[in-house]
């Protein structure tokens, strides 16, 4: 009988000197999270924003990533509490809040992870996360291993990251490029010097808060570059992005 609550070493090791590499899984397949979670990577990005993933498929992806290296992190599809909640009994630990702009957004997602009286998780004692009432304590010792992850992708949002990280129970702050790029009015294009100089700027202020920084880009130079500049967690690339380009590349080399 397993009674122990596992360490989080993904939240642990985010304000470690060696970046944390991870990869965007969106094929809403347990069988790709299950390759990745073997292949070494840090972490591993359960997608529920812009995928097809929803509350049951997440148990699969965590069960399916429990072989491998990766922690994995669920990508809420909004800052709601009912289903950040859901998530955690579930048994994730890590959960990255899409589109925050405010301290008080911040307050929200946070007290969302924590129970009374800290937060407003609802409390049930029988879920996977608690392994069905086998770990002792688990109500007073959930939130050492929970990490709070908010994305911040708009203007608004890069000029509030102080407040935002100033939120007690935040552990990171992660720069969305694509809406961002879309926010300065170029969507896509977040190479453009003005978004580019602002996502660097993002990222050094985010440190110099305290907070560990994330990225993402399928592009090896941009993520060479911010991981130069001090990111802390960076995606390096997507599970549906490599099987089209591959594939792309296949029909190519055989039919021309």
């Amino acid at each position: 009988m397993r009674t122990d609550l596992p360490a989080n070493s993904f939240k642990a090791r985010l304000q470690a000197d060696n970046p944390l590499i991870g990869f965007w899984l969106t094929t809403a397949s347990p069988v790709s999270t299950e390759i990745a979670a073997g292949a070494g990577f840090d972490w591993l990005l359960i997608d529920m924003e812009h995928s097809p993933n929803d509350l049951p498929d997440v148990t699969h992806h965590l069960r399916a990533a429990e072989g491998g290296t990766a922690e994995p992190v669920v990508r809420v599809p909004w800052n709601e509490p009912v289903m950040v909640k859901r998530v955690l009994d579930m048994g994730a630990r890590t959960l990255l809040f899409p589109y925050v702009q405010s301290a008080e957004e911040a307050r929200r997602a946070v007290e969302a992870t924590r129970y009374p009286p800290q937060g407003i998780r609802g409390l049930s004692g029988l879920t996977r996360a608690n392994r069905y009432g086998r770990v002792p304590d688990y109500f007073g010792r959930a939130a050492d291993e929970i990490c709070v992850l908010l994305q911040v992708e708009t203007r608004r949002g890069l000029d509030a990251i102080e407040e935002i990280a100033a939120i007690p129970g935040v552990d990171g702050l992660f720069i969305g490029p694509g809406d961002l790029s879309a926010d300065f009015g170029k969507a896509g294009k977040w190479r453009e010097p003005e978004i580019w100089s602002a996502i660097l700027d993002g990222g050094r202020r985010i440190k110099a808060a305290g907070k560990a920084a994330g990225f993402l880009s399928p592009a090896e130079a941009d993520c060479r570059d911010v991981i130069a500049a001090g990111f802390d967690f960076v995606a390096v690339g997507i599970d549906a992005g490599i099987l089209a380009r591959q594939t792309d590349a296949l029909v190519k080399a055989y039919k021309g």
